[in-house]
C-alpha cells in the first residue's frame, strides 16, 4: 500500500516558524508548561541491553559510522549463541528492554549474508529477528526492534514477539536525497518510504518510536515539517508513543567527519519546538549520551524521557559517546526538581489499549514491570 505525503498547511507552518523566532528562553518556558501538565516532574529511561544483530546495510548515509559491507574492517553479524549470551548478561544486569538494531535489509544486497543466515536455519533477517525476540522473551526481556524499513507483513510477524517497534523518520525533506546531500546514496531514507512504514505500523496498532535527526543539512522549516508529519501520522492512528530529537555528532572516517555539530542551544530550541508541535501524550526524548553536559537544558526545553540507557552495552551507533552513570544522572535531575524512573519499552498507556499489545505478551509485560519496580536503579 502506497502512502503519499499530505501537504502541511502553510498557515500553520508559518505560525510555527514565527513562534520559533521568539527568544529561546520563552519558547522553552512554553514547552515546559506542556510537559509539566502532561508528564509531571518524572524523567524516565529504559534499562536496556543493545544487540546490533548486524551492521551490514544497503544504504550509505554521509554521517553514519555504523554500517559496513562484507569483508570491510569492523563488519559483524552476531551469531545466535552470541545473541543468547548477551541476553543472559542483560537479564543478570536487570535490564528490561532488549533493543535489536541493525542495518537495512542486508540480504537484499549481500549474498554472503544470505548464506550465513541460511546456514543458521533462517530464511531472512526478519526470521532471525523473530527467533531473537523469542529468545529475549525467554530471558524475561521485552524486545524492541529497529531494523530499518520493514514491510507490513514483516511487522505483522514481529508484533507477536516485540512490545514496540521503531524507525527514525530523520527528515521529511526530499531535498536531502538529492545529489551532494546526506541521503543521496540511501534509498531507504526517502521520506515517502519511511512515512509508509510508520503509517503501516499505525494500521497494525504497533506502539512506535520515531524521531528527527538535526544537523545533517536540513533547514529549520524542514525540521518543523518533519515534526508536523509525525504528528499527522499519530493523529491518524494514535500509535506513536515516543519521539526522539537526536543531534548529529561527527564521526571519523565518514563523509561528515569535519561537519559542524549543532550547539546545545539549537538542540534545546528544536526540543522545545517538538514539544509544542507534537500532541502532549507523545513522550519526547533526547539522548543523554550525545548531550552529556546539557541534560538540564534538555529538561528545561521539555523532554520527559532519556531513552534507553544500558549498564552493559555501548551505543553502537555512537560508540564514542558512553551512557551517563545513572546515579550521577539522578543527582543532576534531582537538583532541578525532577526524579529519574525506569520504564518499559512499551508505555503504560499502550498496555491496556485494545490491540496495541499482542495478548501472548501481556503477562510478560506485567511481570517485567513488577521486576523493574523492585530493582534499585540509582
Amino acid at each position: 500500500m502506497q502512502t503519499s505525503i499530505e501537504p502541511i498547511g502553510s498557515v500553520e507552518i508559518q505560525e510555527t516558524l514565527e513562534l520559533a523566532d521568539e527568544p529561546v528562553e520563552l519558547l522553552m518556558a512554553r514547552a515546559r508548561q506542556v510537559r509539566d501538565c502532561a508528564w509531571g516532574t518524572t524523567i524516565t529511561f529504559s534499562p536496556k541491553v543493545f544487540l546490533p544483530l548486524t551492521n551490514l546495510c544497503k544504504n550509505f548515509c554521509d554521517y553514519c559510522s555504523f554500517r559496513r559491507s562484507p569483508k570491510q574492517a569492523g563488519m559483524w553479524t552476531m551469531r545466535p549463541d552470541e545473541v543468547d549470551d548477551w541476553l543472559l548478561r542483560g537479564r543478570q544486569q536487570h535490564c528490561v528492554e532488549a533493543l535489536f538494531c541493525l542495518g537495512d535489509k542486508p540480504e537484499s544486497t549481500f549474498e554472503s549474508y544470505r548464506d550465513l543466515l541460511a546456514g543458521w536455519g533462517f530464511s531472512s533477517t526478519v526470521d532471525y529477528l523473530g527467533w531473537a525476540g523469542r529468545q529475549a522473551l525467554g530471558r524475561d526481556l521485552l524486545p524492541h526492534t529497529n531494523a530499518g524499513i520493514l514491510s507490513l507483513a514483516d511487522m505483522t510477524v514481529l508484533k507477536s514477539v516485540n512490545v514496540s517497534l521503531g524507525l527514525m523518520l530523520e527528515s521529511a525533506s526530499d531535498r536531502l536525497c538529492e545529489p551532494g546531500q546526506v541521503h543521496h546514496h540511501a534509498p531507504d531514507k526517502r521520506p515517502a518510504v519511511r512515512i509508509q512504514m510508520i503509517d503501516e505500523a499505525g494500521q497494525l496498532k504497533i506502539p512506535f518510536t520515531t524521531g528527527i535527526l538535526i544537523g545533517i543539512g536540513e533547514t529549520l522549516r524542514e525540521r518543523v515539517e518533519a515534526l508536523f508529519e509525525i504528528r499527522r501520522l499519530h493523529r491518524a492512528h494514535g500509535h506513536i508513543q515516543e519521539v526522539i530529537v537526536q543531534n548529529f555528532r561527527a564521526h571519523v572516517s565518514t563523509q561528515m567527519a569535519a561537519a559542524m555539530e549543532p550547539p546545545a542551544v539549537e538542540v534545546g530550541h528544536t526540543v522545545a519546538l517538538a514539544r509544542l508541535i507534537l500532541d502532549p501524550e507523545i513522550s519526547l526524548q533526547a539522548p543523554p549520551n550525545l548531550n552529556h553536559d546539557d541534560v538540564p537544558l534538555l529538561v528545561d526545553a521539555g523532554i520527559n524521557d532519556l531513552g534507553g540507557i544500558s549498564p552493559l552495552t555501548p551505543d553502537y551507533i555512537n560508540p564514542g559517546h558512553p551512557w551517563p552513570h545513572l546515579q550521577k544522572l539522578a543527582s543532576v535531575l534531582y537538583a532541578g526538581g525532577f526524579s529519574l524512573r525506569p520504564r518499559l519499552p512499551i508505555y503504560d498507556s499502550y498496555v491496556e489499549r485494545p490491540d496495541f499489545l499482542d495478548e501472548g505478551l501481556r503477562d510478560r509485560v506485567i511481570a517485567a514491570k513488577a521486576r523493574m519496580q523492585e530493582t534499585r536503579w540509582s
